[in-house]
């Protein structure tokens, strides 16, 4: 199967994993691949592999650093400078922090790259995949959400820090996003879905900068029991191409297959509640039409 026509896919955390197998596999399909990554000799080595596996030219690499909301910002100027529209988005870059850090923003780590940077990218974004004929927005998720709750009174954990708590918050946190954007996006003809790619063996432990010598000689003992990134990325590479799920919108996706999220993942007052708080979280000057708010997009929800 072949896209039908020209079609511009950004994915996020592209250099290695998840991303980098999604990338390989959409651009076979005749995508036009754009690669972001925060690393820029991995970026680098990421493209030019790419370039070789499939024979594509049409990749382009984006260094960003989705701990910084002006980086973050910079990209979404640069890519909309760049390319009309975007047709496919896919939010997979993630983090774990086993201490707690701060952002350049002031922002707990875990909350801000897993959750936040998807946030403001996908909005700041979303005039852009509007203007396709059938944009979809991708989020790589997990089941780890089912163990989260959103903890308005101190969403940054500035006490009793906990590793597994924030980062399931944050997963938790993605999904309530993904669902509320797809309750505002109903009367468009693009589409917010996520998924849970499984255990699959990645660089997250690596990329912890706490992380222990006898954790990461752990995890990579049990890494070849572990999914491959190629396998982890199956059902993005579904989402992102199959006919069978163009309509399909506010779902969490395993195996390829539609399946319920945690039950206060369907609580709409308190996506509605994280997103404003959300908005309130984001510490740089955003253009007027973010947010969904504006003229333009409420144009399109009558449409």
């Amino acid at each position: 199967m072949y896209f039908n026509r020209e079609i511009n896919c950004l994915i996020t955390g592209a250099n290695s994993g998840i991303g980098k197998a999604a990338a390989k596999r959409l651009a076979k399909l005749g995508a036009a691949i754009i690669l972001v990554t925060r690393n820029h000799t991995r970026g680098e080595r990421t493209l030019a592999e790419l370039k070789t596996i499939t024979g594509s030219n049409k990749f382009y690499l984006f260094i960003t650093d989705l701990s910084s909301q002006k980086s973050i910002l910079d990209l979404a100027n640069e890519i909309k400078s760049k390319f009309s529209s975007i047709d496919i988005l896919i939010n997979n870059a993630g983090a774990y922090f086993s201490k707690r850090h701060i952002t350049v923003d002031g922002i707990e780590a875990t909350f801000a790259v897993n959750y936040l940077s998807r946030f403001l990218l996908t909005n700041l974004l979303l005039e852009n995949i509007l203007l396709s004929k059938q944009g979809r927005i991708i989020n790589v998720s997990g089941e780890y959400h089912r163990k989260g709750r959103i903890n308005f009174e101190d969403l940054e954990y500035s006490k009793n820090y906990s590793a597994f708590k924030v980062l399931c918050q944050a997963r938790l946190a993605d999904i309530l996003f993904v669902y509320e954007l797809s309750r505002r996006l109903k009367n468009t003809m693009t589409t917010s879905n996520c998924l849970n790619p499984g255990f699959v063996a990645t660089n997250i432990i690596n990329n912890d900068p706490d992380s222990s010598l006898l954790k990461r000689i752990l995890y990579k003992s049990i890494s070849p029991f572990l999914k491959s990134p190629e396998e982890g990325a199956e059902t993005v590479i579904y989402l992102a191409s199959s006919p069978e799920v163009a309509n399909v919108s506010g779902k969490y996706f395993i195996e390829k297959r539609y399946v319920q999220s945690s039950a206060i993942t369907y609580d709409e007052n308190i996506a509605r509640h994280l997103w404003k708080v959300s908005e309130q979280m984001i510490k740089v000057n955003v253009p007027q039409n973010s947010f969904y708010e504006n003229k333009f997009f409420n144009e399109l929800k009558t449409k």
